[in-house]
Formats: structure tokens, C-alpha cells, sequence
């Protein structure tokens, strides 16, 4: 598996540091926050946009993929959430990342069909523009969509190959969700894997991986005797916490971390 971190630990810092940081610490890859509070977010021209790939490549890094807050499943009108997709997976096709994130966001008195079919129909639409680009759209377990049987019920209903899934390992948790029963729903359609560290349901303040209550060891060793071969990611939500302790200190230490686990289960 290769590892990555997301530029949610260290917001607003410049994409040459963030490349630095990520080689440094021996990351595969960096999952880019797509915000326009952020260096990197879908108002950027096409020089930035090729000064931005230019960076990645030159530092041997990989753009993994854009972390962005389409709400696929919001109540309203689908062309907003749609031109929203749509400019995130322009903007991946020009910086070589061959996913990018949306969430489910269905609303809290929404019926869970209509939520459900909300979702599909508008990851169904996007995907036909997302596969003429090569670029993969994933829904994240999260908020009204937190586990992955939450999750399965949406891709079933699209059953398109460019729509797919981003587990975030502690939604699925605070689901009461297993790994085991997580990786089975997700797996004919998971990009790729979120892991973090928090210290309980109540208190979901970032820590370093390894120092919390969330089942990583039990999440690697699922993903690993699936013979899974695809990429963890650390999201880290410094942005979130300004309590939490700065992510580049803990870089390397949860490189190492997740090197164990993945040595462990091998």
C-alpha cells in the first residue's frame, strides 16, 4: 500500500512545502484540500494549475487527490452540486490526481430513499464528464452517509465504474460499523482509505496514529489479507482543531506507524 497525508493538518501552506514535507517524511502522495482558502482549489488559472503539477512531479510526489465539499445528496437543485463536481474533476484531469472527494450531506429531515436517490442521480450524471477525464469520483462515508452499508446503497444505485468510495475509517467506527463488514460492502468500489487517530466518540480532536481508540491495526489487517493494494491516507484535521499539535512533527512518526501495521499484517 502507498501513503499519503492530506493538506487538512497543515491549511494554508504553500504547495512547495507541502511537497518538501511529503518527501522528507517518505510519502507516496498528498491528498489535496480543494478550498479557496487553500493554495490549490478550482479558481486557479491554468498556469497555476501547471506550476502546481510541475511542483508535485518535480519533488516525486503524488497527487492522490482533491479533497473537495460537493453534497451530493443536499436537498435543492442539482445543477449548483453538479457545476461544483464538475470543476473539481477539471481541475484533478489538470493536475494529474485521479480522484476526487464529495460527501453525502443529506439533510436531517430528508427521507433516507429520497437522500439516497438524490445521491445517485447526480453522481450518475457527473460521471459520464468525470470519465472522459480519467478521473474517479468517490463518496465519502460521512455525515448522513457515515458506514459503509450507508454508502452501498447509493453506488448500487449509480453502478457506474468512475463513481466509487473513500473510507473514512472513523465515521464508519462512530457508525458502529466493523472493518470487516466496512471493507465488504466497499470493496468492488474503494479508491482509497482515510486513516486518523482520535481519543474517543466524544472527542474527535486529531492525535497522532496509534495513540487513540480507532481500529487501524484491525483495518490494515482487513485491507491487507483482501490482498487491497491502494493508498492510506492520514487526514489529520488540524484545520478543525487549532489545539491539535502541528501535523509536520508528527510526519514521520506516523509514516512509521503505518509502515508497522502494514508490516504486521503482511
Amino acid at each position: 500500500m502507498k501513503l499519503a497525508f492530506s493538506t487538512l493538518g497543515v491549511p494554508g501552506l504553500p504547495v512547495a512545502d507541502v511537497v518538501r514535507l511529503a518527501a522528507a517524511h517518505g510519502y507516496h502522495g498528498v491528498e489535496l484540500r480543494a478550498h479557496p482558502e487553500e493554495p490549490v482549489h478550482p479558481g486557479l488559472g491554468s498556469a497555476q494549475r501547471n506550476d502546481v503539477a510541475a511542483e508535485f512531479k518535480a519533488g516525486g510526489v503524488e497527487i492522490l487527490g482533491l479533497a473537495g465539499y460537493a453534497r451530493v445528496a443536499a436537498p435543492g437543485d442539482d445543477a449548483a452540486v453538479l457545476a461544483e463536481i464538475r470543476e473539481l474533476v477539471d481541475l484533478a484531469r489538470d493536475l494529474g490526481a485521479p480522484f476526487v472527494r464529495v460527501f453525502p450531506g443529506g439533510g436531517p429531515d430528508q427521507p433516507r430513499e429520497e437522500a439516497d436517490a438524490t445521491a445517485a442521480r447526480r453522481l450518475a450524471t457527473a460521471a459520464e464528464h468525470a470519465a472522459d477525464l480519467g478521473v474517479r469520483i468517490l463518496l465519502e462515508t460521512h455525515d448522513s452517509h457515515r458506514t459503509g452499508a450507508d454508502a452501498i446503497r447509493v453506488l448500487g444505485l449509480v453502478g457506474h465504474r468512475q463513481v466509487g468510495a473513500l473510507w473514512d475509517v472513523m465515521h464508519t467506527w462512530l457508525g458502529g460499523e466493523q472493518p470487516s463488514d466496512t471493507y465488504a460492502a466497499l470493496s468492488p468500489y474503494l479508491g482509497y482509505v482515510q486513516v486518523k487517530d482520535i481519543a474517543s466518540a466524544d472527542d474527535t480532536t486529531p492525535l497522532p496514529l496509534g495513540s487513540g481508540v480507532l481500529p487501524l491495526a484491525e483495518c490494515v489487517e482487513v485491507l491487507s489479507r483482501n490482498g487491497w493494494d491502494g493508498w492510506l491516507c492520514w487526514e489529520y484535521e488540524k484545520r478543525w482543531y487549532e489545539q491539535a499539535a502541528p501535523l509536520p512533527d508528527l510526519l514521520g512518526p506516523g509514516r512509521d506507524h503505518l509502515a508497522r501495521l502494514l508490516n504486521d499484517s503482511a
